[in-house]
């Protein structure tokens, strides 16, 4: 069992060191969907994402991540495909 969780718990530290390694992104926000968990951006090149500026709605890996925010407030964020959804990691309001 524990040669089992030795390959399971460095694809986890790995997977979160990368996470970790993402590029920042500016974005202005559009709309704040605590309920769905979701946030609209128009956001600028995400380049870990191969993706041109556009305004697109993103789902959030932590709920109170949005609890801060409202239609156009400035930030930068980190955000990878997981699961089929573009999701956001990191989100930070400018000051």
């Amino acid at each position: 069992m524990k040669h089992r969780m030795i390959p399971l718990a460095l694809a986890l530290w790995s997977a979160a060191a990368l996470a970790t390694d993402l590029p920042f992104t500016d974005a202005e926000v559009r709309r704040v969907n605590t309920a769905g968990q979701e946030i609209t951006l128009k956001h600028g090149e995400i380049k870990n994402l191969d993706m041109p500026p556009m305004t697109m709605v993103f789902k959030v890996s932590d709920p109170a991540l949005l609890t801060p925010l409202k239609a156009g407030d400035q930030v930068r964020f980190t955000a990878e495909q997981r699961n089929g959804a573009y999701t956001i990691l990191k989100l930070e309001k400018k000051p």
